[in-house]
Formats: structure tokens, C-alpha cells, sequence
């Protein structure tokens, strides 16, 4: 069960850059709506290193799991953080997951 304790160490560990595993998910207590709701298949790009998905130093070319950056806006918006407010004048998802995290520190 997620209560305010366990939310505010899972968005501790939120940085905007990472998909979890669903079985990562499962084991740090996110609540399973959570994520059936956020869940999703992503693939690497190849472009850039930041568009490519890793897994244990490995390339992947798909991955089922959940952003990091979408459970921090659940997590936000759990712990009472006007999520769309305080993102919407910075630009990146390491910059809205730290906007976040902010908002819920001084809040």
C-alpha cells in the first residue's frame, strides 16, 4: 500500500531519464493501477544515446516498463504537487521530474 512515506522515496529516485522495469515497480510498492495506467512498450532510437534503451549495459531494441518521469507525475500529484503548474515553464523531463520534486519539498 503507498502511503506518503513510500511516495516520497520512489520520487527520490525519479530522475526523468529511466523506464523501470514492471517487476522493479512491483518490488518498490507502486501501486499496480499505477502501473497497468503507465505501463508501455518503448523502442530505441538510434540517433542519439539518449533515445537508445539499455538494460544491463546491453542495447535493447524494445522495452516494456514505466517512465520514470510519468510515475514522478503520478507521485506529485499524489503528494499534493500542482504537477501541470510547476512544469510547465521548464523544458526537459530532468528538469519537470526536479520541478517536482521541488514544489513537493517546499510545499
Amino acid at each position: 500500500m503507498l502511503n506518503r512515506l513510500k511516495a516520497t522515496i520512489l520520487l527520490s529516485e525519479c530522475n526523468g531519464r529511466d523506464i523501470w522495469p514492471i517487476d522493479l515497480c512491483r518490488q518498490k510498492g507502486v501501486p499496480d493501477a499505477w502501473i497497468e495506467e503507465l505501463s508501455d512498450c518503448f523502442e530505441s532510437g538510434f540517433q542519439s544515446n539518449l533515445q537508445t534503451i539499455y538494460k544491463d549495459d546491453q542495447v535493447v531494441n524494445q522495452f516494456h516498463g514505466v517512465q520514470d518521469l510519468h510515475l514522478a507525475y503520478k507521485l506529485g500529484e499524489y503528494l499534493g504537487v500542482d504537477v501541470p503548474a510547476v512544469t510547465a515553464s521548464v523544458l526537459g523531463k530532468t528538469a519537470e521530474v526536479q520541478a517536482i520534486k521541488e514544489a513537493f519539498e517546499e510545499g
